[in-house]
């Protein structure tokens, strides 16, 4: 979704969703969203928690004042690079989330460049089914996962398909598309 000029952040998260998301089937609903450009994309150049639930929060208006839009991709660019940190956010937003009556209506999944599910060994390369170019919240509607999933064969599929994928592609190849994706420009 041209939402004006993507910001370099924005570009390289387009860019790794294309190349690495769609490109490797880790969502086997992104490409529809893609070609019927409607992802939108908001850069948060803030390490300021209460600026980030903000946007969040004007991102779910957003939504539902324009049902055109599938998705947002809220893309944090300045700061949000421990983790730990990312993981606070992410709680202290789905408990936003919950208090300003969006649960059922939409859901949040979460991307980090140092993503790592709890469990796994640390260079395990299914963390790359979750890794991004930098720190992102999406923003689904829940609607439409329900429609996509039950028009899927096996659901349940898609993260046993996702974990075998990344162990065949491995940990260096995943790691130099994703730096790739910060270095090219967006075709």
């Amino acid at each position: 979704m041209s939402n004006g000029t993507l910001s370099p952040a924005c570009q390289h998260v387009q860019r790794w969703l294309d190349v690495m998301v769609i490109g490797h089937n880790f969502c086997p609903f992104a490409s529809y969203v893609r070609e019927h450009d409607s992802i939108r994309y908001t850069d948060v150049a803030s390490d300021d928690m209460a600026a980030v639930l903000s946007t969040l929060q004007t991102e779910f208006q957003y939504l539902d004042e324009h049902s055109d839009t599938s998705t947002t991709l809220v893309v944090l660019s300045a700061g949000w690079t421990s983790f730990d940190d990312y993981l606070l956010l992410m709680d202290m937003a789905q408990q936003s989330l919950t208090h300003w009556d969006y649960e059922g209506i939409y859901q949040l999944a979460s991307f980090h460049p140092d993503y790592l599910f709890a469990g796994e060994p640390a260079d395990a390369p299914s963390h790359y089914t979750n890794r991004a170019p930098h720190p992102v919240m999406h923003i689904i509607r829940e609607a439409d996962i329900e429609q996509a999933l039950a028009h899927y064969e096996r659901p349940e599929s898609i993260p046993e398909n996702n974990i075998a994928t990344a162990e065949k592609l491995g940990c260096n190849h995943l790691q130099n598309q994703l730096n790739a994706c910060k270095t090219h420009q967006h075709r």
